[in-house]
């Protein structure tokens, strides 16, 4: 089986959902069909390397859109 690269904007709201919305990582994992192992891996990252929010980084687009 080939291995599936998630969009970093997929894997934002996939930890914003546990980290934001309280959702267990367990039901969110299932829901988006990722491993549970993946999703912890996201959430230690955006803890670690200042990964944005989904609010966050749609407004970084939108500056970056406008030459801010």
């Amino acid at each position: 089986m080939g291995t599936v690269n998630f969009t970093e904007k997929f894997k934002r709201d996939a930890v914003a959902q546990v980290t934001e919305r309280g959702y267990p990582v367990k039901e969110v994992s299932e829901r988006l069909d990722v491993s549970t192992h993946s999703l912890c891996a996201w959430k230690h990252k955006h803890a670690h390397d200042g990964m944005l929010s989904p609010i966050e980084f749609e407004r970084q687009q939108k500056l970056n859109n406008q030459g801010v």
